[in-house]
């Protein structure tokens, strides 16, 4: 199994793929893709943001869901800010830019994400 790609048996426990995340030095991971399962182009996986300030964004030619799990930051969609919080739930259309950032008296913005076909 790839690094990067986490057994499907961890799928019910986040916050045992966090850990193993941390451990491995990782801010990101694939639990879900065409290697285990994932077929007719969709992804899941976790990724948590530690810095206080927007990386570059991503945009795909799909849309991406995320769920936040834990801290407090500030999502950017396009041009809109919005703040985000554990529960938040949103979407990032396609061709959507897209990045998420900590706030400074926060813990990491950890986040469980989907891309699926349009």
């Amino acid at each position: 199994m790839r690094k990067d790609v986490y057994s499907m048996e961890f799928y019910a426990d986040s916050n045992k793929i966090i850990d193993e995340m941390k451990r491995d030095k990782r801010h990101s991971c694939d639990v879900l893709t065409a290697e285990n399962g994932c077929v007719a182009g969709c992804k899941a996986g976790f990724t948590f943001y530690e810095s206080t300030e927007y990386g570059k964004g991503g945009v795909h030619a799909d849309q991406e869901g995320f769920l936040v799990l834990e801290g407090m930051g500030k999502a950017r969609f396009d041009d809109k800010e919005f703040d985000v919080y554990p529960g938040l739930a949103m979407i990032a259309p396609a061709g959507t830019v897209h990045a998420i950032k900590r706030n400074e008296d926060s813990e990491a913005v950890k986040v469980f994400w989907f891309h699926s076909a349009v």
